[in-house]
């Protein structure tokens, strides 16, 4: 069903993505023991960055686990994972400014960060059955000379472009995010200028995991595109 294109994809952007996360936490893990001078934590942070923009209806909470650090635009959230949460290091600042800077989007309605949030109901359903409905058309193109394989592939592709275009979205509002906050460390003198160039580091690396994963969903969509004019 799946021939030599497929596993050749699927491998490469493995072991980037794979080489990807390994760096970015080695660089998390290192401007985790560099510690701000004002020993604020993430929570401090986030709270004075959301008050200096003027946003007082968003609330700062600690979340479990590592790396689940997210806003959340119906709740009105800043959820910081633990680590960060109670961290006074370069990458909890960072991380927590970040955060604020999608709050900031969702504040001053930022066109990208809207239309993300109005794709996530379709994306969500699309990315749940895209790949059933792929499997199902190759496999009836696979065993029968019915058009309706051909017909459900196709289905299954547009579903699936659903999700690459919403990765490619994604990116302008993450790196947006990033230097929202990066801009609002500089202005807010927290952090010395070596403390900033790290904390730029590891917020660029963060932004490269959704660069890879949108590339392979493209890779991944143009796979199937093949297939269905073969």
């Amino acid at each position: 069903m799946y021939n030599l294109g497929y596993w050749v994809i699927f491998i490469v952007f493995m072991l980037l993505s794979l080489g990807v996360q390994r760096v970015l936490t080695s660089k998390f893990r290192k401007y985790s023991n560099e510690f701000l001078p004002s020993g604020l934590t993430g929570k401090d942070v986030a709270e004075k960055m959301l008050r200096e923009n003027g946003i007082y209806d968003v609330q700062v909470v600690s979340t479990s686990g590592r790396l689940t650090d997210h806003y959340n635009p119906t709740t009105k959230t800043v959820n910081l994972s633990e680590e960060v949460y109670r961290g006074s290091s370069v990458t909890a600042a960072a991380v927590a400014a970040h955060e604020c800077g999608h709050a900031v989007q969702h504040a001053t309605a930022y066109h990208w960060l809207s239309l993300r949030s109005a794709m996530v109901p379709v994306v969500n359903i699309g990315s749940r059955i895209s790949q059933w409905i792929l499997i199902g058309g190759l496999i009836l193109m696979s065993f029968s000379q019915s058009p309706i394989g051909h017909s459900i592939l196709i289905i299954g592709i547009i579903l699936f472009a659903l999700t690459t275009l919403f990765a490619f979205i994604t990116l302008p509002v993450e790196y947006n995010a990033s230097n929202r906050a990066l801009a609002w460390l500089e202005k807010s003198n927290l952090a010395s200028d070596m403390e900033q160039s790290h904390a730029k580091d590891a917020l660029r690396w963060a932004a490269r995991t959704y660069v890879v994963a949108a590339l392979a969903s493209l890779a991944t969509l143009l796979y199937y595109i093949a297939l269905a004019r073969d």
